[in-house]
């Protein structure tokens, strides 16, 4: 089937064809570094790196940019807050956020440029606008003319009132139209500026993205996506300079992720309620963060709730525990599979069900990425191996073993286009254990500690010192286990 995506300008599905053969240029819209991300952050760059992978996977050549703007209100006032500079603040978070989308499982895009390196190209493609008469100088800042573009709105789909509503429309009288925006701002005191023919200033957030993503991936992109909350005005803006300016489409396909809701509420700074990335990352495996981002349709809001969350995790084990009951109980297989009986009606469902995996996930991909049913064929390959695991004793035959192999890894090949089930069970499993103890305030080393002095009370025959440490340990959440081989331990 052909890949199918919702385009946000159409305002309905289309199927994808690139500008360039089988070359896809993509833009995602980056972060604004001035403060550590938060989970609003994670979801659009997890999903946009999922869609990646996908196109990727289906053969096309994909050039993915996201940006940084490293030169803004908010950067400069946090860096008069610290003492600091603005490249100074910029960096630190953008190193940040780095860390998180590493944390995350975020493949590197071809190219993260900074607005700060575009500024000459800014205020050329400025130039060109206000000879075009889209554009007018008052006082040093030069202005977007809104009236002068005919079709400004026809992303958001909005009428002027609705966007003067819908806007947060700065009060300035020497602006034309109250939806004209700031192309260039003419420097304040004591804020980075740079040389123009209208004078010292800086150009607007809204230019910064035009610019740098026509300038590397040419005058029409295929892709150009970010959370819903850009649409108007970012976007719409995007749309109005970049055309406006070369007369050419400037993008063939919008895409826009929902939002992110905490306990069913509207993520916002006045409420409190942000959820940063680096918090949630000592609490969960990144693995389970990243399942979470991808268990709704992109284009679907996604509510974060502790239930939710545990509900990830919990997923995320019982696919980790399948693969390592499939790992451990292949181990006991022989290698030669003559004389072995038919296959049995569990190795022949699993056989059938890894067989049509690959066509039955990337379908839903193929329907405009549909992440939360492609996650489903993989928990229902969990569902699949754990069956013929229970369904047929130890020692594996040869040929069971054969199927629940392959159907691990054709697992682990789709799980991969996601971005998920690259850990591996035993890190992930390691990691949950070291999670489990840090909350009983417990370590591994102490516990084995414990064991080694447990495994000495018992051989003087100090049977209470030996009860206790047992007491000690179990109160505490942790279970030993003693067999000839010497004493194991678990988390209960």
């Amino acid at each position: 089937m052909p890949l199918v995506v919702y385009n946000s300008a159409s305002r309905k599905k289309e199927v994808f064809t690139p500008l360039h053969d089988n070359v896809v240029n993509a833009y995602v819209c980056g972060i604004t570094a001035y403060d550590y991300c938060h989970i609003g952050h994670a979801r659009s760059a997890v999903v946009f790196d999922a869609i990646v992978r996908t196109l990727r996977h289906l053969g096309f050549q994909v050039r993915y940019i996201r940006n940084f703007t490293d030169v803004d209100d908010k950067i400069i006032q946090r860096a008069d807050r610290e003492n600091s500079t603005c490249r100074e603040i910029s960096l630190k978070f953008i190193e940040e956020f780095r860390k998180d989308m590493h944390a995350l499982g975020v493949l590197d895009p071809d190219a993260e440029p900074l607005a700060t390196e575009y500024v000459p190209t800014m205020v050329e493609t400025i130039r060109r606008l206000e000879e075009k008469g889209f554009a007018y100088e008052v006082g040093g800042t030069v202005y977007f003319a809104v009236d002068s573009f005919p079709g400004y709105g026809k992303l958001s789909g909005r009428d002027t009132e609705e966007m003067i509503a819908g806007a947060r429309v700065e009060v300035d009288e020497h602006k034309r139209n109250p939806l004209d925006f700031a192309l260039w701002k003419a420097a304040k005191p004591g804020e980075p500026h740079w040389s123009s023919p209208w004078g010292e200033g800086r150009p607007g957030w809204h230019i910064e993205c035009s610019v740098m993503s026509t300038t590397i991936l040419g005058d029409t992109l295929d892709i150009h996506g970010g959370g819903k909350d850009l649409i108007f005005p970012h976007h719409e803006n995007e749309v109005a300079q970049a055309e406006a300016a070369t007369g050419k489409p400037f993008v063939r396909y919008w895409l826009h992720n929902g939002f992110v809701n905490i306990n069913k509420e509207k993520m916002s700074k006045s409420l409190g309620n942000f959820v940063m990335i680096r918090e949630l990352l000592e609490r969960y495996h990144p693995e389970t963060l990243r399942l979470f981002l991808l268990s709704k349709h992109y284009r679907s809001p996604l509510d974060f709730t502790d239930e939710n969350m545990a509900d990830a995790q919990a997923g995320l084990e019982r696919i980790y525990g399948a693969l390592q009951r499939v790992e451990e109980a292949c181990d006991t297989a022989g290698d030669d599979s003559t004389g072995e009986a038919d296959l049995s009606e569990a190795a022949s469902e699993l056989i059938e069900r890894t067989e049509s995996l690959e066509a039955r996930f990337m379908e839903a991909m193929q329907d405009d990425f549909n992440t939360a049913k492609a996650v489903g064929f993989l928990f229902d390959m969990t569902r699949a191996m754990n069956r013929l695991l229970d369904s047929v004793p130890l020692p594996l035959p040869f040929r069971e073993a054969s199927v629940l192999r392959k159907s691990a890894e054709e697992t682990l090949r789709m799980a991969a286009i996601l971005g998920l089930l690259l850990t591996g069970w035993r890190t992930f499993f390691r990691f949950r254990t070291d999670q489990a103890l840090k909350e009983k305030g417990l370590s591994g080393e102490e516990i084995e500690r414990l064991i080694i002095e447990r495994t000495e009370a018992r051989k003087t025959k100090n049977w209470a010192r030996a009860d206790e440490i047992r007491d000690y340990l179990k109160d505490r959440g942790i279970l030993l286990k003693d067999s000839a081989e010497g004493t194991s331990w678990g988390v209960a």
